[in-house]
């Protein structure tokens, strides 16, 4: 099943604008939404959920127009936004009480099971809190009323290695019986790498590509070689080459490998595709 569908979403600003940015979520799933700062992850994000309005295009969840049931369908949505903070001074009890105003299906019980998992006090206040338990408290938060599409935005930023991969556990729990999707846009290739079923790559506000991760991965292979060998034809299929005093390294679809020989051809990553993809 169909879980979010954004078809064409186009904004416009001065210096930026989307490019009717088109893709698809199944139920149960985790898709990666990558692209280096400033591609138009957090502003597709914001359009979608009508944050900022979109010149056109058309976003559907749970198999309804987001635009006519906005209110209704923010009741199934559990969302954490980059840059987004609480009231330093306040309790978390207070934040709690307040928000579980805004949803019908609000469940104290799961909110009560969460921050014991979490490990949270509600009797702190949020800057007695570290990066990782302000990740996990807007986790819950997101969590509480049982939110079936999770809609993230750099949650694991500035996070230390070893906090980012327990959230990157709890969103493989949370999908695990296939009732919750989450869209995670992250710069962090390594992340998803961990967690993610599917990936879209954004551009310059465009999308380049949006398939399952594997398939992505398996696009591309790294070839290395001596200069020598960076022959005419193999140079016009390398994507975002690099040449050193050593030779020469770059991307390259694997479908173009027919012919190419004395070269070292090895098995790439999200990372490496991204940096040379990057470069062109």
């Amino acid at each position: 099943m169909e879980i979010l569908s954004v078809d064409r979403l186009t904004k416009n600003f001065k210096t930026f604008s989307l490019n009717e940015v088109s893709f698809a979520l199944d139920q149960g799933f985790i898709m990666g939404f990558i692209g280096r700062n400033g591609a138009g992850k957090t502003t597709t994000i914001k359009s979608m959920l009508r944050l900022v309005y979109p010149r056109s295009g058309k976003v559907m969840m749970f198999g309804q127009d987001y635009q006519e049931n906005e209110f209704a369908l923010k009741q199934k949505l559990g969302l954490v936004l980059g840059g987004i903070n609480f009231y330093p001074k306040k309790k978390l009890s207070s934040i709690l009480a307040v928000t579980k105003r805004f949803y019908a299906t609000w469940d104290d019980d799961v909110c009560a099971q969460l921050m014991q998992k979490f490990s949270l006090d509600v009797n702190k206040q949020v800057d007695e809190l570290s990066a990782g338990m302000r990740v996990k408290f807007s986790l819950l938060l997101a969590l509480s009323h049982h939110a079936q599409l999770l809609i993230l935005d750099e949650p694991t930023s500035g996070l230390d290695p070893v906090s980012r991969d327990e959230v990157l556990l709890l969103f493989q729990d949370l999908v695990e019986n296939g009732d919750i999707s989450i869209l995670f846009s992250t710069h962090i290739t390594s992340d998803l790498e961990k967690c993610a079923d599917y990936i879209t790559y954004i551009k310059n506000g465009s999308i380049i590509a949006t398939s399952e991760k594997d398939t992505f991965i398996d696009t591309y292979r790294l070839v290395k070689g001596p200069k020598d060998r960076l022959l005419p034809d193999l140079n016009a299929k390398l994507i975002g080459p690099r040449i050193h005093k050593f030779g020469f390294e770059g991307l390259i679809k694997t479908e173009d490998l027919d012919g190419i020989s004395d070269v070292e051809v090895s098995q790439t990553n999200l990372e490496t595709i991204m940096i040379h993809i990057e470069r062109t």
